[in-house]
């Protein structure tokens, strides 16, 4: 009995072996993908900050763009349409959570102004 339950389940997994599993939803994947994009954006930022420290030289300040979160967030999170306003945003709220005024420049400020 238990030989034929296991040649039964060799037998499926032959025939669905490498099918593309697709979301039930396209709607639902969408979904998904920008209920996730705050706390993407706000990672992107986070990234954007850490690189933009490394890369500063120790007697000048860190230059953070909100150019460099929209690439991260497209590059690593593929979130390819985001406004800069929500990138600006997003670059704000970690700029503040970072305590970011003692060693870092950003762009992010202009931005809520319409400056940038």
């Amino acid at each position: 009995m238990s030989v034929a339950v296991g040649l039964a389940l060799m037998a499926a997994g032959a025939i669905w072996k490498g099918r593309v599993r697709k979301p039930y939803l396209r709607v639902r994947a969408q979904d998904v993908k920008y209920r996730r994009l705050p706390r993407d954006l706000r990672r992107s930022a986070d990234m954007a900050i850490a690189a933009a420290r490394h890369a500063a030289a120790a007697d000048e300040p860190a230059i953070i763009r909100v150019d460099d979160v929209l690439t991260l967030a497209a590059e690593h999170f593929g979130h390819g349409a985001v406004s800069r306003e929500a990138a600006a945003g997003a670059l704000r709220e970690r700029y503040e959570r970072n305590n970011c005024h003692a060693d870092c420049v950003t762009d992010a400020f202009d931005e809520c102004w319409g400056v940038g």
